[in-house]
């Protein structure tokens, strides 16, 4: 492509929605390396004050981990990869504490629920229970604008991409 196509070329925005509420955390300031450090990939973290987790775009369940602390979500259209991780340490619940929705390939719209947590068994027995949210494919975007503040779940825009 040359010059003048690219100048004119539309960007393409995709825009994430909050899959559970809470105030927003800086990715940097959550209590593990593999998330701080952005080792898989980039994104935010929520701290909850609620006990469900929705989709966060329409989007193919790709995998659900067998503790259910955590799944990946496709998006249809763009390819966006996101990582739902829901606490630190929380693996070590072996599925306590969690109830889930969803099956792995089975297709969603936003909003849907996919997970609900038993919050105050995670906030007693769990190192943490702020939940990283992250693309793991971020090389396939120019720039990700994160949001902050509080945000609800299915409603509030908590990234935005530019392709």
């Amino acid at each position: 492509m040359n010059f003048i196509s690219n100048f004119f070329k539309k960007k393409k925005n995709f825009l994430i929605k909050a899959p559970l509420s809470g105030k927003i955390i800086n990715i940097k300031k959550v209590p593990d390396v593999v998330f701080s450090k952005k080792i898989v990939g980039d994104g935010i973290a929520i701290d909850p004050s609620d006990n469900k987790i929705v989709a966060p775009f329409d989007g193919k369940i790709s995998k659900i981990f067998r503790t259910l602390h955590a799944f990946s979500i496709e998006s249809k259209i763009d390819g966006v990869q996101l990582f739902v991780h829901f606490g630190i340490d929380t693996i070590k619940m072996n599925g306590k504490g969690f109830k889930c929705h969803v099956k792995e390939n089975q297709n969603l719209k936003t909003g849907e629920l996919i997970l609900t947590v038993d919050l105050n068994l995670l906030k007693k027995e769990s190192k943490s229970i702020i939940t990283p949210i992250i693309i793991s494919n971020t090389e396939d975007f120019k720039k990700i604008k994160k949001k902050k503040g509080n945000v609800i779940l299915g409603k509030n825009t908590i990234m935005k991409l530019t392709k």
